[in-house]
């Protein structure tokens, strides 16, 4: 049992102006594509008397989508070095101030014949999803207590997928996805923003934060107390004094020093595979060819955008199942058994797509298909590839470590983006083929060279990770060449 309410509503509080603006900010943007490409159109022959060429419009789109990752990478950037110096808390609701700009320029831009200021209120949006992408799940994670720390960092995935749902919904055309009410759909982000800026203040700074970065022990028990309830703190806060004591005199490292560091190398493989697995697995293009399929599969044009929200809901409903069940089943059969099953529906998929006209009942077999692999996706790699960093990493290096797996994020959301309409083109019905190669992969690398960090302090899976790192010196013999010869005097 949580010992108090407060966890729960700080997870809340976190999440609704966090990594729910990412998944709600992702889907919104389908809804009015078409309106916005007539208005873009309408726009450029009001000023110039000539209208724009398909091509220049498709262009001008995909610039206005592709500048939402740009805006991510942007803000993942930047997360790390708010975190140290503002704080866990202080950074998310600065971060609404990214939001509220976006709002107003999405929300203005018709009323002032402007579809610049859509691009722009697109690359604001992303920083704000950059950010909290970042800070959201260290924010948690450090303020929960062990045995539940998978569970709540994972909510940081359960928002996005009620981010994503809320986003569909309300893009339907009887509620903000018609012609006349875009503008107020693209500006509705400022809400879940507003909502985070009245509640979060009320709750504490993240403990490990006040007492290991600040070394402010009077507050770090203070907000210990109000996130325990009356519980016995000792044994939490020698952990954290401990872990305190072992980055004593260190400061908060940068993302290059995590590569040069021989001691944080399997953390940093482990990230890097894991994070770049998280875009390049194909989940996100499952929804660009949803429509597609369930059109084939005889859905009335009109009905389709309502089974779209049920992949959204797939997502959801497994992310809140894998939050029950991660600190009883463990990271490792998460990750695993989420990669090797995507991998198997990835070969189903493309089996149904090439038959798709010769049997009848193919279509259906590729809807199942969709829904599964979403399920797949949700139940292991959506959640708990974000709850790694956090574990794996102490807490100079954490900030740092959110920095390379959110830039990898970004960049791989970019690139597959601009990428698979091309794949599509030239590998047809065999499209998944990447997809299913990294999905091996990466089940490969988590089958054998990933340690469970299930139930253990930040310490102890410290430990683990040292043991590999010097395995490899150890086994390479014990030459210390140079080092000897400089200390030899002659």
């Amino acid at each position: 049992q949580l010992q108090s309410k407060v966890l729960i509503l700080t997870i809340c509080a976190a999440g609704i102006g966090g990594t729910f603006q990412y998944g709600y900010n992702i889907s919104i943007i389908n809804a009015p594509t078409s309106y916005i490409q007539a208005f873009m159109n309408e726009t450029w022959l009001e000023r110039t008397g000539v209208p724009l060429e398909s091509n220049v419009i498709l262009l001008l789109w995909s610039l206005t989508v592709s500048a939402y990752p740009l805006g991510g990478l942007t803000g993942a950037l930047v997360a790390g070095p708010m975190a140290i110096m503002l704080g866990r808390k202080m950074s998310l609701l600065l971060n609404n101030v990214f939001v509220i700009i976006a709002a107003v320029l999405s929300g203005f831009s018709r009323m002032a014949k402007s579809f610049e200021m859509i691009m722009l209120s697109r690359f604001f949006t992303g920083v704000n999803a950059g950010v909290s992408m970042n800070i959201q799940p260290m924010y948690l994670a450090e303020s929960a207590p062990k045995k539940l720390r998978g569970a709540v960092a994972l909510t940081s995935a359960s928002f996005t997928a009620l981010g994503l749902v809320l986003g569909q919904v309300v893009g339907l055309r009887e509620l903000l996805g018609g012609e006349e009410s875009w503008p107020f759909l693209l500006a509705s982000n400022a809400v879940p923003a507003l909502i985070q800026l009245t509640a979060l203040p009320w709750f504490p700074e993240s403990p490990r934060y006040l007492l290991i970065d600040r070394g402010d022990k009077e507050s770090c028990i203070s907000a210990l107390r109000k996130l325990r309830g009356n519980s016995d703190l000792s044994a939490e806060l020698e952990e954290m004094l401990a872990e305190q004591a072992a980055v004593k005199g260190q400061r908060a490292k940068n993302p290059w020093e995590l590569f040069r560091n021989p001691a944080l190398r399997w953390q940093v493989v482990s990230i890097v595979v894991l994070s770049s697995a998280m875009q390049l697995c194909g989940n996100d293009s499952m929804y660009f060819y949803a429509a597609y399929v369930f059109q084939e599969a005889g859905i009335p044009r009109d009905k389709i955008p309502y089974v779209v929200i049920g992949t959204g809901s797939c997502e959801l409903i497994t992310s809140v199942t894998c939050n029950m069940i991660i600190d009883y089943a463990g990271r490792r059969p998460l990750l695993l058994g989420g990669y090797i099953f995507m991998a198997g529906w990835a070969i189903v998929f493309m089996v149904a797509l090439s038959q798709q006209t010769q049997i009848s009942w193919m279509p259906y077999l590729s809807m199942a298909c969709i829904f599964a692999y979403i399920l797949s996706f949700g139940i292991g790699p959506a959640g708990v590839t974000g709850v790694l960093p956090t574990e794996v990493f102490d807490q100079m290096s954490r900030p740092a470590a959110y920095m390379i797996c959110g830039s990898l994020l970004w960049f791989n959301l970019f690139l597959v983006g601009t990428a698979f309409p091309f794949i599509v083109k030239s590998l047809a019905h065999f499209c998944y083929v990447p997809f299913l190669v990294v999905c091996v992969c990466t089940a490969l690398y988590v089958g054998f060279f990933l340690p469970e960090t299930k139930g253990k302090s930040f310490l102890e899976i410290s430990e683990e990770f040292k043991k590999r790192n010097f395995k490899a010196q150890t086994r390479a013999g014990f030459y210390k060449g140079p080092e000897e010869i400089k200390s030899t005097v002659l």
